[in-house]
């Protein structure tokens, strides 16, 4: 396995190019991504957007280390991650990416202290090492007073919480968040979405997905996606960075060099 570049002067941190998965369905092909090239910048907050069957849970998957495309290259940190075996891309998935996803995916057993310390066990850390860092990143998401609780007794909005904690633990230079605000309601989604912005500000990497409009535009940059190509990449406060379903097709795409940092 290549080693890991953490050089800061690397500035781009995830680099997609001309990606393709593909799926067969009998005699007939799937294009769940149909080409496409992305590089996201280290401290963005990047929205990926689009409905049902626009490729968007695919592109996550293989951003997030979980699959691989059929042709193109992947580069995670100057690493192609593109052909990697499972087991490689178990190791770097634990040491670049910290996920949270829409259901939480807690452990019902455990408390809350031991959840947070998962990515860490399987890191290799030592017992008080690791109970150190879950106590911190409890403490980032104001959840440390309740580390010897099991997720059962906590809201969802908490839950979630730990979720971020969980992914915040190894101090992953990616956060990658899966429709994180899908089972809650909009007042705790809201919550959920102002701690990720500050975690953007705080200089972490985030890349959220969604097919919600309103939350996308929450980000910096959003990428949309249709019928697996991109269709806009630009600034999240443009109007035309909104379109509904039956303007894909006449949708432009806008070059993500043209997004403004801040």
């Amino acid at each position: 396995m290549q080693e890991i570049n953490n050089s800061p002067s690397d500035d781009v941190l995830i680099k997609l190019q001309d990606i393709y998965k593909i799926y067969h369905m009998g005699d007939s092909e799937v294009h769940a991504l149909d080409g496409i090239s992305l590089d996201i910048r280290r401290g963005e907050f990047v929205a990926i957007v689009g409905q049902s069957g626009s490729g968007k849970s695919t592109c996550m998957n293989i951003i997030g280390c979980l699959d691989v495309p059929t042709s193109g290259t992947y580069h995670l940190n100057g690493v192609d991650v593109s052909t990697m075996k499972d087991d490689e891309q178990a190791e770097i998935r634990n040491k670049m990416l910290g996920f949270i996803f829409q259901q939480y995916n807690l452990i019902p057993k455990l408390n809350l202290c031991e959840n947070v310390e998962l990515p860490l066990l399987y890191a290799g850390l030592s017992p008080a090492e690791r109970q150190q860092r879950a106590m911190a990143s409890l403490a980032r998401v104001g959840l440390e007073d309740k580390a010897q609780n099991l997720p059962s007794q906590l809201s969802g909005g908490q839950q979630q919480r730990v979720s971020i904690a969980r992914a915040l633990a190894g101090n992953p230079p990616v956060i990658l968040a899966d429709e994180p605000t899908g089972a809650l309601d909009s007042h705790t989604g809201r919550e959920v979405l102002s701690f990720l912005q500050k975690l953007h500000k705080d200089g972490n990497t985030i890349v959220l997905i969604t097919h919600d409009n309103s939350i996308a535009r929450q980000a910096q940059r959003i990428v949309r996606l249709a019928d697996g190509k991109i269709i806009y990449d630009g600034a999240a406060d443009r109007p035309e960075a909104v379109v509904q379903p039956d303007e894909f097709s006449a949708m432009p795409i806008t070059p993500a060099e043209e997004v403004q940092a801040g």
